[in-house]
């Protein structure tokens, strides 16, 4: 099969009065739409269960998105039993075969492009901006694990041995539990789907409660697709109850998941007990989160290491396993960067993702604030506040955007994920101690490094231990394909989300020899 070579998904250019219009359309086509019933998939069947998730608006607490079907544990066994019959015929579908479902899909989410940005404004509190990237990514796995399958599907080069024909081929691994986050409802719950999809497994999929809506959303897109019923079974639910549930049974053959750290260990804890009939070691899937630095030297550009440092924090509220959460920056030039990105932050406009004009929107629950209020709590003990520490204004979880300078480097709000619009600015004696603070962390998922010194450009590409390293640019904005993205340490396995090894993962290698 030929398909062309694989490109990116544009962003929409939101400066052009057209595109303006098309997606306030959009937003008010999804308003209209708002407080529907969504029911569990399974089997192709849809369940609708008496429980309900109660998806509401985080930017407007009285807005409710939907309200979507809550699996329990008999519904689980009934959506593993799915999964594991529909594997049977699944497995056996051409990768070209299950690779053109996923091209259909990213042809049918492209059209639909501004309205599942739409949904994500309005469900996960994104901005315009940050919800069109979203998109743009989900498109982009759709088109480029469909491709990556067909390559793998080739003829594996190996030495020959006279006297014997011998082939390599990749074979699925059985059921998959796939438990992606919302803080990229639609991206990487798309991504981590597709992936087991196209590689011939089937799924139960436990979206995250708080973006459930988006998930079922994207459900129909796969339908209308083609996809056959029982390849992906749609169980939301609560993840102490469905979640260790579909983790510990003995038919799921490993667990995809993008997360906490805590919860990542859980699941890793979980899947390595042996249930009894279990045939297989299982494989786990992680991607658990980063306190990632952004280190400016001496001789950095400071203007664009100050607007790169506020992009990479308060993004989405910082709610980005990628956000930049520590500045760590040279002494000779701290104070004027810590002047630069205060004025910077200072400038930021904090109010509803329904606006354009937003730099920032709501973060995602109640939970959410309380945890980020308590870290802005300890950080006026260990640093000096300089902007923000307070709720924001309005009907929705708002948080300032908020900085602390003199961070010591041992400080929690310098070692631990805060997942929130919080940064700490940290001065480093020399480059040789800004790697060290850059490193003093459990995990290693990203980090930028500000510097005109090639030396010293060098000496961080092997010392600065994270999965996605930058050189002069923010530390957050993997494209697929560009940049496989996955980390070290507590950040998880290091995946590689959207690179050419990430396939691997949910396949087995199959050798099979014939002596002539």
């Amino acid at each position: 099969m030929g398909v062309t070579p694989f490109r990116n998904e544009p962003f929409t250019d939101f400066s052009q009065e057209l595109n303006r219009a098309a997606f306030e359309a959009a937003l008010s086509r999804v308003e209209n739409q708002l407080g529907g019933d969504y029911p569990l998939i399974i089997g192709g069947e849809e369940v609708f269960t008496e429980k309900k998730i109660r998806s509401i608006n985080p930017s407007n607490l009285d807005q409710v998105i939907g309200y979507v079907a809550r699996g329990d544990k008999e519904l689980a066994e009934k959506a593993i039993q799915s999964a594991v019959h529909t594997f049977e015929s699944w497995k056996r579908v051409t990768p070209e075969a299950r690779a053109d479902i996923l091209f259909r899909a990213a042809g049918i989410l492209r059209r639909r492009k501004h309205e599942f940005s739409a949904w994500m404004v309005l469900e996960a509190g994104k901005s315009w901006v940050e919800a069109d990237a979203d998109t743009a990514e989900a498109i982009d796995f759709l088109e480029y694990y469909g491709r990556e399958m067909i390559r793998l599907s080739q003829p594996v080069p190996l030495t020959r041995n006279p006297g014997e024909d011998n082939r390599q081929h990749y074979i699925p691994l059985g059921v998959g539990i796939v438990i992606p986050p919302w803080n990229f409802p639609l991206a990487i719950m798309v991504g981590l789907t597709v992936s087991s999809v196209v590689a011939g497994n089937t799924v139960v999929l436990k979206p995250a409660s708080n973006t459930s809506v988006i998930a079922a959303q994207f459900m129909k897109i796969l339908i209308e697709a083609g996809l056959p019923d029982g390849v992906v079974n749609f169980l939301p639910g609560p993840g102490g109850e469905v979640g260790e549930y579909l983790v510990q049974h003995p038919l799921a053959r490993y667990i995809s998941f993008t997360g906490s750290r805590e919860v990542g260990l859980r699941i890793n804890e979980l899947a390595a007990k042996t249930a009894p009939g279990q045939k297989w070691i299982k494989r786990v899937i992680a991607e658990m989160g980063g306190k990632n630095s952004i280190i400016v030297d001496r001789d950095a550009d400071l203007d664009k290491a100050a607007g790169d440092i506020v992009r990479s924090a308060y993004g989405f509220c910082g709610q980005k396993c990628s956000a930049c959460s520590k500045a760590v920056v040279h002494k000779d030039v701290y104070d004027i960067m810590l002047e630069k990105v205060t004025r910077l932050i200072q400038q930021l406009k904090v109010a509803p993702a329904r606006n354009l004009e937003i730099d920032m929107g709501p973060v995602v629950d109640e939970r959410a604030v309380e945890k980020i209020m308590d870290y802005i709590e300890i950080g006026k003990k260990e640093g000096r506040l300089v902007t923000g520490g307070g709720k924001g204004k309005g009907n929705g979880y708002f948080i300032q955007p908020t900085l602390f300078a003199d961070v010591d480097p041992e400080a929690r709000i310098s070692k631990e994920e805060i997942f929130g619009p919080v940064l700490a600015f940290i001065k480093a004696k020399d480059f040789d101690h800004a790697l060290a603070i850059a490193n003093n962390t459990e995990y290693g998922l990203t980090g930028s490094v500000y510097s005109r010194n090639r030396a010293h450009l060098e000496k961080a590409r092997d010392e600065f231990h994270v999965g996605n390293l930058y050189f002069n640019r923010k530390s957050t904005g993997a494209l697929v394909g560009v940049h496989p993205f996955g980390g070290f340490n507590m950040s998880g396995t290091d995946s590689k989300a959207g690179g050419p090894d990430y396939l691997l993962q949910f396949t087995q290698a199959k050798l099979v020899s014939e002596v002539f």
